[in-house]
């Protein structure tokens, strides 16, 4: 229980669903987790519940569309603990309106790629800064979505957003490997939570679950799993890859 021993991990969009049970099973395996969001309250009920566990954890707030906010999440991290070694970009509005190419305004474009993709990138070039001081660099983990694996016939700018943060992961990786900061990227499935499972159709849960290889749907720790993988140095040699977390349903 003790991969992530002494490393310091933010880990954005952790005030619900997939960010909880990665946040929960960092701080159990060693890590000072700085858990973040813009609901303060619903952060802190996560940071007393990994201190209830036995863990190590703060909140910080993040807006994921607020440079500004992004730059003091990172800067406030390393002066508190000292560096940064993880940085996880879970962080998307979600529910924001989308559509068909024909449906869709730029309006609604832009909101969802300065949500999903361009507060990505701007999370990651704040980190790269403080990564590369780092003896041993640091670990990238961008979580992206099965909706860039090919088209969507509804959700555009979703599914286009998300195929970007494939593209960022592998460049992210290819320019700043020799800096030993490596980065990858998990597209979960079908994830249900305590927030999402009154919302998700039950024909859609039935749709899905008779399409993938395992028998049951996923939980927000099925993708903490991978992602602590991802941030120990047990995957100091993998970077770069794109790893579906789907229950075997684009296998």
């Amino acid at each position: 229980m003790n991969r992530l021993k002494d490393k310091v991990a933010i880990v954005t969009g952790s005030t619900s669903g997939i960010g909880i049970g990665i946040a929960r099973l960092y701080a159990a395996e060693g890590a000072k987790v700085v858990v973040c969001g813009r609901r303060a309250e619903k952060g802190q009920a996560v940071v007393d519940r990994i201190r209830e566990e036995g863990g190590e954890a703060s909140f910080h707030f993040m807006d994921i569309t607020d440079t500004a906010s992004i730059e003091k999440l990172i800067s406030d991290t390393v002066e508190t603990y000292g560096k940064l070694d993880i940085l996880v970009n879970n962080a998307a509005n979600v529910g924001l309106p989308d559509g068909r190419v024909d449906e869709l305004t730029l309006e609604m474009w832009d909101a969802i790629f300065n949500s999903d993709l361009r507060g990505t990138f701007y999370t990651i070039k704040c980190a790269l800064e403080y990564m590369r001081k780092n003896e041993n660099g640091g670990s990238i983990v961008n979580i992206g979505s099965m909706a860039s694996c090919g088209g969507d016939l509804g959700a555009t700018a979703y599914a286009s957003a998300k195929a970007g943060v494939d593209m960022l992961t592998k460049s992210v990786a290819l320019q700043y490997g020799k800096d030993n900061i490596r980065c990858n990227c998990v597209r979960p499935g079908l994830i249900v939570t305590p927030e999402n499972d009154a919302y998700v159709a039950q024909a859609v849960k039935d749709i899905f679950l008779s399409n993938i290889a395992v028998n049951r749907y996923g939980c927000p720790e099925d993708i903490g799993h991978i992602c602590v993988y991802f941030g120990s140095d047990e995957s100091y040699y993998t970077s770069g890859q794109i790893i579906t977390v789907d229950g075997g349903m684009n296998s």
